[in-house]
């Protein structure tokens, strides 16, 4: 069973938040002990965002069950060699298009190359480890920070990319009209350095269920 790990700032980051801003000191204690948290490791991670893009969470599990049977691995931990071992005719069988065994396969190939670094991710910031993903087919700047908000715990990340953010800070900071990115970036402005977290309680404010990734 992989264990979960909880941001160690997120207490501060509470503090900080709720001095800072009205609507967080309002949905902060909305949430009682909720916390954002990490499960699995980097190449895991990735390829289960690939799995899941574009279809149903339902589906996407099912779809990643049969997969890691077909590169022979549990379901908690996916090797990169052990999917380049396998065709790629038979890592469609477990219901994945072509081009999503073509994203898989490219995404082995970076972490089994080196040409993620994925030791010195801890050292490099946020804009680094983004443009190294987004040289791998398949990922885009939105799966990047989600991987860097639920992955390496990032405190600072503001994905305006994603639409329950945007959606949520037009709930709670416009009255529900529309929001431009800019007014968005500025509502985050008083958010950091833990936008991360922010982020994470505008989600809760749209479903009360912790999002994982």
């Amino acid at each position: 069973m992989v264990r979960a790990v909880t941001p160690e700032f997120w207490d501060e980051a509470c503090r900080h938040l709720a001095k800072r801003d009205r609507v967080m000191r309002k949905l902060i204690p909305l949430c009682g002990d909720g916390r954002l948290q990490s499960r699995g490791d980097a190449f895991t991670t990735l390829a289960r965002s690939i799995v899941g893009q574009q279809i149903s969470m339902k589906a996407a599990q099912s779809v990643w069950e049969r997969f890691t049977t077909a590169v022979d691995a549990s379901g908690e931990r996916v090797k990169p060699a052990s999917v380049l071992a396998v065709e790629a005719a038979g890592i469609r069988e477990a219901g994945l298009s072509a081009r999503k065994v073509d994203y898989l396969l490219d995404l082995a190939r970076h972490f089994e190359s080196g040409m993620v670094h994925v030791k010195q991710w801890q050292q490099m910031d946020d804009e680094a480890i983004i443009e190294e993903l987004v040289a791998i087919r398949g990922i885009g700047r939105w799966t990047a920070e989600m991987f860097l908000i639920f992955h390496l715990l990032r405190p600072n990340v503001l994905p305006l990319d994603d639409v329950g953010l945007m959606k949520g800070i037009s709930q709670n900071y416009f009255s529900g009209e529309p929001v431009s990115r800019a007014e968005a970036r500025e509502v985050g402005e008083a958010w950091a350095p833990f936008r991360s977290v922010a982020t994470w309680y505008i989600w809760r404010s749209l479903e009360p269920l912790p999002v994982q990734y």
